[in-house]
């Protein structure tokens, strides 16, 4: 939706490349609800908005605030106010970084997927693999075509995977159960860890101002005071501590989006993990449960939301940074999970989990190229100013979906179908079987219930 409209009525930019906001896409994502200069606002067909009139003075502490996070000033002192696109990519996203803050969490608990380093040393491995490679890729392809100045700071954007997609895909090229979604699964979990830390020390949004983290350090001891006091609502947390931890983010500079990480430990929870996606967790009655549970569904209306603020890239903008992220994503991803997996094995005496080869660890790489949500979020964090480098970024993230085709076109070639495991190849082959036939049970092998 967001692409047709966008390219249905697209931006006008003068000789320098700025938007002027003429098409009617942008000038819906850049509509202020609250606190802009009517100056500033684009003239659009929305209904009329009235700033509010200010509360109190600017020079209160209190009027200092609303100035600083309802009308936004930008660097020339233009306030901007909270825009449609500042109410979703800054705000809304929150509660989906924070869903995947908890699964960072709860897979460290006891059980979990990276509960265990023996079991999870390859995997992360593998994690680096898919940082390195994508991101030498693309500074390589920058440096090569003399774009590093304009192009560079968007290095992270090919690191992204995007969890819910690559789990689908890999569900239809593997089937229910296979290690190789265990192992897809573990190195998307940690590259969510990554990716966190990347937004957090490498896109500050502004000036960092250290100061604000005592806020950040505030909200964390309020939340362990409401767990020794019992409280179970998850409510509590999120809008007492939740709501500290946002404002201290976006005043020091850091992308407001992760405001809600630092609480997720905090919650009261479950000692123990039984796995992402696991059915059993949906019985489990602890706050931080009950939090993710509840939020499940609205985040899926919230990254509809973000999609259609995020995507609407007019065809034209396709130029070096599409191809860069491109290439980072379907050529760093796999040769970097493959050749990082080959070096946990041969050169630190790890193993492959069982029930996996190669063919596998290579298929996992093309779908772990799927980056989608969080490359687009990483290329509004990378590059701030809507403009042709922006969007050719954009582009290249959305692009990224071919990797699906791509799995789903080589999977056969690699003999791989659903279901089918590595030993089961081995055994059935040793017993001239065929490997797609399901094996023949002795009535006598199965246990009396």
């Amino acid at each position: 939706m967001a692409l047709i409209w966008a390219n249905m009525s697209p931006d006008v930019r003068d000789a320098d490349g700025e938007i002027s906001h003429h098409g009617s896409y942008n000038r819906f994502v850049h509509f202020a609800v609250l606190g802009a200069d009517t100056a500033h606002q684009p003239a659009n067909d929305l209904p009329a908005v009235t700033p509010a009139a200010r509360p109190v003075k600017r020079n209160s502490w209190v009027g200092s605030l609303y100035h600083k996070l309802i009308e936004r000033p930008d660097k020339d002192g233009t306030t901007h106010g909270l825009t449609i696109h500042f109410i979703v990519n800054d705000l809304l996203m929150a509660l989906f970084f924070g869903i995947a803050a908890s699964e960072v969490w709860e897979a460290l608990l006891p059980g979990g997927a990276l509960s265990n380093p023996r079991k999870a040393a390859t995997p992360l491995i593998a994690t680096l693999g898919g940082i390195v490679g994508p991101a030498g890729i693309y500074l390589a392809g920058a440096g090569l075509t003399g774009t590093l100045p304009e192009l560079g700071s968007g290095w992270a954007i090919p690191c992204a995977t995007d969890i819910a997609f690559a789990y689908l895909i890999a569900r239809l090229i593997f089937g229910q159960g296979h290690p190789a979604i265990a192992f897809l699964l573990l190195l998307a979990i940690a590259d969510d860890a990554v990716g966190l830390a990347i937004l957090a020390i490498f896109y500050p949004q502004k000036s960092i101002v250290l100061g604000w983290f005592l806020l950040t350090f505030a909200a964390i001891l309020i939340c362990f005071l409401m767990r020794r006091l019992r409280l179970h609502s998850f409510w509590w947390y999120l809008l007492v501590p939740g709501t500290l931890s946002w404002i201290s983010f976006d005043l020091a500079g850091i992308h407001a989006a992760l405001g809600l990480v630092p609480i997720i430990p905090c919650l009261p929870h479950a000692h123990t993990d039984l796995g992402l996606f696991a059915r059993q967790e949906l019985s489990r009655s602890d706050t931080l449960n009950e939090f993710v549970h509840w939020w499940k569904n609205p985040v899926e209306l919230i990254l509809g939301l973000f999609s259609l603020i995020n995507a609407g890239v007019v065809f034209s903008s396709i130029g070096t940074g599409t191809w860069l992220v491109l290439a980072g994503l379907m050529i760093g991803k796999p040769v970097g999970i493959v050749l990082f997996t080959w070096i946990s094995e041969k050169g630190l005496g790890l193993e492959v989990p069982e029930g996996m080869s190669y063919r596998h660890v290579v298929m996992v790489g093309v779908i772990a190229a799927i980056g989608f949500t969080v490359a687009l979020f990483v290329s509004t964090a990378a590059f701030k100013e809507p403009g042709p480098l922006q969007d050719s970024v954009k582009m290249g993230a959305l692009l990224s979906f071919m990797a699906a085709g791509v799995a789903l076109a080589i999977a056969p070639l690699l003999g791989l179908r659903p279901g089918q495991h590595e030993s089961a190849d081995r055994d059935a082959a040793e017993n001239d079987e065929d490997p797609t036939e399901p094996p023949s049970i002795d009535p006598a092998d199965v246990p009396a219930i």
